[in-house]
């Protein structure tokens, strides 16, 4: 059984069909690409999954059972986190304390709880931020806000991740860092979806492509086999990017 799955997912807005009938699946301990063009419908794929867009049509499986319905904190409850591509920590509080947050039980009522400091600081230590926890997010560099919104993610002690735009104005030495940080997070057990437009690092990283254009998908395979396909390459000279 596929650890997560998507059947006919449809995404319409008004009459703009974000995504249309899309179909895939990820196995446990995969990591799986899903690529495309601007305005492909990547990021409507994941707010679909994380519960802060309905769906119009399809269902969406994770882990045997249907999410399709579900809203966002009980979609993290089940096992399954997003890092998005927005960085968006608390300023005016420490990183140890933005990580907490996502420790803390799922209600609105309470602050109290959460993990304590060693579990603070091995959710940082995953990601090489350990020694900027008493820092303030404004006085970090942007690779380590990054790393910070995938820290905050880990937090939530996931089984699949949804990695939106994660390499995202990184210097090559900052994405093979990161590479390295989720092939060990694999080998850990974790399941991942990444979506990305450095295709470097993406097709360094994962193990399958889902190719989508206009919300439709046109490619599936191994990253070698994508590199070449030709439906692939047209849909990417077509638009402002290049593989």
């Amino acid at each position: 059984m596929s650890m997560f799955e998507l059947e006919g997912l449809t995404k319409r807005f008004g009459g703009l069909t974000a995504v249309d009938d899309l179909s895939f699946t990820v196995d446990r301990g995969e990591i799986v690409g899903l690529i495309g063009p601007n305005g492909s419908g990547k990021s409507t794929v994941f707010n679909c999954t994380m519960g802060r867009y309905s769906v119009t049509d399809g269902s969406i499986y994770f882990d045997g059972e249907e999410i399709t319905d579900d809203d966002t904190h009980e979609v993290v409850e089940r096992g399954l986190s997003r890092v998005s591509q927005e960085s968006n920590p608390i300023d005016a509080m420490t990183v140890a304390a933005n990580i907490k947050l996502f420790t803390l039980p799922n209600s609105v009522r309470t602050m109290r709880g959460g993990g304590d400091e060693e579990t603070i600081f091995e959710y940082a230590a995953r990601v090489d931020i350990e020694d900027k926890l008493h820092e303030e997010p404004g006085s970090l560099p942007h690779a380590d806000v990054r790393r910070l919104e995938i820290a905050k993610a880990l937090a939530t002690e996931p089984e699949m991740l949804l990695l939106d735009e994660p390499f995202a104005g990184m210097n090559q030495q900052e994405i093979d860092e990161l590479v390295t940080k989720f092939e060990t997070f694999r080998d850990e057990g974790m399941t991942m979806i990444v979506v990305d437009h450095n295709m470097g690092g993406l097709m360094r990283l994962v193990d399958r492509v889902v190719v989508i254009h206009n919300g439709v998908k046109i490619a599936e395979g191994d990253p070698d086999e994508i590199a070449e396909n030709e439906t692939v390459r047209n849909a990417y000279l077509g638009s402002s990017e290049a593989m």
